[in-house]
């Protein structure tokens, strides 16, 4: 009998919209489909790391579903990072990150998993596979500017979608036989006709799973993170208060639709990867391309949304995938 060939994901960045990643990895796990390896930037990295923990999806569609993202969005105010430093040092994010991988290290995940970053002074791809997965994400989701870099051994790491948005190359050299990409980079995609009506989407009903601890310590950890932080976010809010006011009434007023500083960013970050992913998208054996054009880079709030358009691309790639896999 043959054997059949070992199955890589290679999960691109996105922000919000990596959301979507955990629709695929939900309808490949309910079509028995296996995955062996994993490689991801930025969001990619963040949604395969927690997968390769344990192999759940439903923990993690619980989790994306569960999470008051308004009240996590309150400890990293993105209208007022350019306070101070002009960077987010990370605390939070790590500590948030934590609340979902824990310490665990490469060695102990379920799952292979590499993780793309970039050392910001050679712009070099750095693939982490060792030591702590906490430490690789939080270097892989550090977005320039946004972000302070990581300081990993002697260098400095940013986001990895750099250099390497959907990381092909990096789960084919795992040993991937059968490469399946996973774009969810909406700038790449198709955009949708601005101002078209909210068509009727193919939603698929959330897993519920009974283990719904996990979710709980995920609330109670963001909860006092909170707490922490009170008299912060409370400066922050009143700031922003004043900064908006000031912007938005009087003479030479913005529209208050205008794209703020770091919604442009993203999407002059984005359009920079698209030659890259194009690129990736040819050496794969399966391009998943969830229609993730209507959520936002911050759209955190839209996960049932990113979730249901992820499972439905997975699903309409499976008579191929299953192709593939028996003819390797």
């Amino acid at each position: 009998m043959r054997e059949r060939p070992k199955i890589g994901l290679a999960l691109s960045g996105g922000a919000a919209r990596g959301l979507a990643h955990i629709g695929v990895l939900k309808a490949l796990e309910a079509e028995s489909i296996p995955i062996d390896m994993i490689a991801g930037t930025s969001a990619g990295a963040m949604v395969g790391a927690c997968y390769a923990k344990e192999r759940k999806a439903s923990i993690l569609e619980e989790i994306a579903l569960g999470i008051d993202w308004k009240k996590l969005a309150q400890l990293v105010d993105l209208h007022l990072i350019l306070v101070g430093k002009g960077f987010v040092r990370g605390q939070t994010v790590t500590s948030f990150l934590s609340c979902l991988t824990g310490e665990v290290k490469f060695k102990d995940l379920e799952i292979p998993l590499a993780v793309v970053a970039a050392d910001v002074e050679s712009m070099e791809e750095v693939v982490i596979m060792e030591g702590s997965v906490l430490e690789a994400l939080r270097a892989s989701i550090s977005i320039p500017v946004m972000f302070c870099p990581l300081k990993w051994g002697g260098r400095f790491l940013i986001d990895g979608g750099i250099v390497n948005p959907m990381p092909v190359d990096v789960v084919r050299n795992m040993g991937a036989g059968v490469v399946i990409a996973v774009n969810v980079l909406a700038i790449s995609q198709k955009t949708a006709e601005r101002g078209r009506r909210e068509e009727k989407k193919d939603k698929t009903k959330p897993t519920k799973h009974l283990a719904s601890t996990r979710l709980l310590v995920v609330k109670k950890k963001i909860d006092s993170l909170v707490r922490q932080n009170r008299d912060k976010i409370k400066i922050f809010d009143e700031l922003s208060h004043t900064a908006k006011t000031k912007i938005y009434t009087g003479r030479g007023k913005l529209d208050p639709k205008t794209p703020n500083i770091f919604e442009v960013l993203m999407q002059s970050f984005h359009a920079m990867q698209y030659e890259k992913v194009r690129l990736a998208s040819k050496s794969a054996d399966i391009v998943i391309n969830p229609d993730v054009s209507r959520i936002g880079t911050f759209g955190f709030h839209k996960a049932e949304e990113a979730i249901s358009q992820g499972y439905k691309a997975t699903k309409d790639i499976l008579p191929r995938l299953r192709e593939k896999m028996r003819c390797p």
